[in-house]
């Protein structure tokens, strides 16, 4: 941690402090794959407001959870150090104390279990027990996966690994995990929707990787931009984005009952100025705005790709 820093910060107070650690611009992303479960769900005739207002609840939880690890891991390991180029974080600016992060963390994990609890209980209750141990399994693997990206004395994130767990839990365990908890069962096709979430979290986290690749390296934070390189990252960027799109297709072709199916063709402008802006822009300034850009696409893509199925 660079200390010099903390005297040219202006301290914003505890509370906005805590507010801008919990990084509300990226929940809109976190709750894409609840939506999208949802939407499913409603779709095929098994939509439960109760379990997905928790899934929601638990979701956010989790989410504000891995944004407190991350705030404290980066500091930890050397990625949040003076030669960043993105926003500062709390612990990084010494607004919070690494400590009092710690108990933060705390804190929403334990959130995160009881809130996840009550949502198994609403699902299954007490006929449904093996299903609300195999669900309760995942819900620590969550908690674990939200702390061990940074935070972790291994951080799964600087080897590189932060990809493939985004895509399995904001994608495959968000949407097929919020289906399954309504319909207790799934329906083979909901992968690809599924995959939506999964390509399109994936991008959002690659935006933010590109941005920090120089100060990740320095760090020893092996992400996927930094084994690959600026320019081959950005083509990874086009890859995940593509398969975002066809997966979306695929669904629907597979599924056809209405033109309004189609309904998220309006959001793919919104993808196409993500793509082109990630392969041109290069200073970290510039791509900062397009990882907000493309978590608010996300939700849209889903929102309108969710009403045009349940229409």
């Amino acid at each position: 941690m660079n200390t010099s820093q903390h005297t040219s910060t202006p301290n914003p107070g505890l509370v906005k402090a805590w507010i801008s650690a919990f990084r509300p611009r990226t929940l809109p992303l976190a709750l894409s794959c609840i939506g999208m479960g949802g939407f499913m769900a409603a779709a095929n005739g098994y939509f439960d407001a109760t379990v997905v207002s928790l899934c929601v609840l638990t979701t956010l939880f989790l989410q504000t959870l891995s944004n407190l690890a991350n705030d404290y891991g980066d500091s930890k390991h050397g990625a949040d150090s003076v030669h960043r180029e993105g926003p500062m974080r709390a612990v990084q600016a010494g607004h919070i104390q690494a400590e009092q992060m710690k108990k933060g963390m705390l804190v929403f994990s334990l959130l995160s279990l009881v809130s996840g609890l009550l949502l198994l209980w609403v699902a299954f209750g007490a006929e449904g027990m093996l299903l609300f141990l195999l669900f309760l399994v995942l819900g620590l693997a969550s908690i674990w996966a939200a702390i061990n990206y940074t935070a972790g004395d291994k951080p799964y994130g600087y080897a590189g690994l932060g990809d493939i767990f985004v895509f399995i839990f904001f994608g495959l365990v968000g949407v097929l995990g919020t289906y399954f908890l309504q319909a207790q069962a799934l329906e083979p096709t909901v992968i690809l929707p599924a995959l939506i979430c999964g390509f399109f979290a994936t991008a959002v986290l690659n935006v933010n990787n590109i941005r920090d690749i120089n100060s990740d390296v320095l760090a020893g934070k092996r992400s996927i931009p930094v084994r690959l390189g600026p320019k081959r990252a950005r083509v990874y960027h086009l890859i995940l984005l593509a398969g975002g799109v066809l997966s979306a297709f695929a669904y629907v072709l597979l599924n056809y009952h209405s033109p309004w199916q189609f309904l998220f063709i309006l959001a793919l402008p919104l993808v196409l100025v993500n793509g082109v802006n990630v392969w041109r822009k290069q200073t970290s300034q510039e791509l900062d705005p397009y990882l907000k850009q493309m978590a608010m696409t996300t939700l849209l893509f889903v929102l309108l790709f969710g009403v045009g199925q349940v229409l």
